[in-house]
């Protein structure tokens, strides 16, 4: 075990009330750590908002102390800062221990309206799980995941959200010598379906884990009997099938590429966490992959919806003995729930995309859909600015559109558009405003992203901060943005590739 060296006294204030229920009660999940020293710990960036919701003051997380905890460096008086323990699918394959390789929950707070939520750190150096690794992260990765997961926050996807990334003075070995650099993150949790197959192979913390996330996250459940049709482990699963089926839904409809959708990636919140070799389409393309790492394209954009329902079948096999103890009984049960799952993604993906084409009722005739993309597919058109572009038609403006997709191609589409619109009796203009309130116009493009994270890793924030100013705003047209609503060049598309940045 790491030795563990308490703050000073004025780095208390830091993180007040600061608990430690998931180390306390699963004590068999976790190892007591403590983050390696930064020779020069420097705070980068810090979300005020974030911290005010937490409680926390600015001012006190800017000083030494402050810079010191968020660097992993110092650990608050009282916080029994821990490496979770988790195993997990990788790529298809098992692997029986991951664990925080390079992370550390350094415990849990409470926020202004109640929700108890995880303080953790990335990037803080190796632990017991770092599996030869050294265990720590660079100025690039980190700040990409602080970008992205605070987009994808305003774009009202549930997502693990960033505090600060502080650069620590570290040279760290990756493509050359780069920034040190470390992560604070929030989340409702850091439980995964990965945590779910450690324990199950750990005997009677299993289910004492179970009824942990069921109490943190769905506690509407807690009350149902432990055994029985309708016991509360089923009914958490439904749960968290119901959770990522929405997830899924919001993903493609904005055009996310999670890009390593391992089970040790995929939350019992229903959350996105872990921002490594993410990326946004810029043309539309269900088979666009584009992290360096998935070269069979398994995690491809058009194949996320599939690959979560597989994760989640993962999950069900490590709940079956909890849900009965006659195995026939339990496997047909949890069938029986995860056979639910198309049909919850479709039905919040098509009530998303009726938003998305301005229409009011919340399914959507599926041809108009499907007949859509296809289009936008063999024309290579924009998947942020073609909706968009779909609202300035109605507004009258046919440039945006017919700069995506040739008129004669797209004409026959918008005659049965516009007259699935005339049926619902709305005004055009009312329509396009009611899409621009659900069509982002600014997403982190990639090209944008890997200009400010290769300023910043030379030590100008300068487009960084611009750049998270804008999709941190992505509804709000300004005249000063508009080079944030151009696509990337092709010259960059076709070689662009994600890192997962260990």
């Amino acid at each position: 075990m790491a030795a563990i060296q308490e703050s000073t006294a004025g780095a208390v204030t830091i993180v007040a009330g600061l608990e430690s229920t998931f180390a306390d009660e699963l004590g068999a999940l976790t190892v007591l750590w403590q983050g390696a020293a930064a020779p020069d710990p420097q705070l980068l960036v810090v979300n005020e908002q974030l911290a005010a919701s937490l409680g926390l003051d600015v001012t006190v997380l800017q000083s030494a102390d402050g810079v010191g905890v968020m660097s992993g460096s110092t650990v608050p008086v009282g916080a029994t800062p821990v490496a979770m323990a988790y195993a997990g699918h990788q790529f298809g394959g098992y692997a029986p221990i991951l664990g925080d390789g390079r992370a550390l929950l350094l415990g849990e707070l409470v926020t202004n309206d109640g929700q108890r939520v995880d303080l953790h750190l990335k990037g803080s150096g190796p632990t017991p799980f770092s599996r030869g690794g050294d265990g720590y992260a660079v100025v690039g990765p980190m700040l990409r995941e602080y970008l992205v997961s605070e987009a994808m926050y305003a774009l009202g996807i549930p997502t693990t959200r960033a505090l600060s990334v502080v650069a620590t003075g570290r040279h760290v070995r990756r493509n050359g010598a780069e920034p040190g650099a470390v992560l604070a993150r929030v989340a409702s949790s850091h439980i995964r379906v990965g945590t779910f197959e450690f324990a199950a192979r750990q005997g009677e913390v299993l289910q004492s884990l179970a009824d942990f996330a069921v109490a943190r996250h769905y506690p509407e459940l807690t009350e149902l009997s432990a055994t029985g049709t309708h016991n509360r482990y089923l009914r958490f699963f439904e749960a968290v099938v119901e959770a990522q089926a929405s997830l899924a839904a919001r993903w493609m409809l904005v055009g996310f590429v999670h890009g390593v959708m391992n089970t040790d990636n995929t939350t019992i919140s229903g959350e996105t966490i872990d921002y490594g070799p993410c990326a946004f389409l810029d043309a539309f393309d269900p088979a666009a992959v584009f992290s360096s790492i998935d070269r069979g394209g398994r995690y491809a954009f058009g194949n996320q919806p599939a690959v979560l329902k597989w994760n989640l079948a993962r999950l069900a096999e490590t709940l079956l003995t909890l849900i009965d103890s006659t195995p026939d009984e339990s496997i047909s049960a949890v069938s029986a729930v995860l056979e639910t799952f198309d049909e919850r993604y479709q039905n919040h993906y098509a009530a998303g995309m009726a938003a998305k084409l301005g229409l009011a009722q919340a399914i959507v005739d599926r041809t108009l859909v499907d007949d859509l993309l296809t289009l936008l597919a063999e024309h290579g058109a924009d998947w942020t600015g073609s909706f968009r572009a779909l609202a300035d038609e109605l507004r009258g403006d046919s440039a945006p559109l017919d700069n995506l997709v040739p008129r004669d191609h797209i004409a026959p589409w918008l005659q049965r558009w516009q007259g699935a619109l005339t049926e619902q009796g709305r005004g055009s203009a009312e329509t396009a405003g009611a899409m621009d309130r659900v069509n982002p116009l600014y997403i982190p493009r990639n090209h944008q992203l890997d200009v400010a994270l290769r300023a910043a890793t030379d030590g100008d924030l300068v487009p960084f901060e611009t750049l998270l100013e804008v999709v941190t705003h992505p509804f709000d047209r300004r005249d000063d943005w508009s080079d944030y609503t151009e696509a990337a060049p092709q010259s960059f598309s076709e070689t662009f590739q994600t890192f997962c940045g260990t």
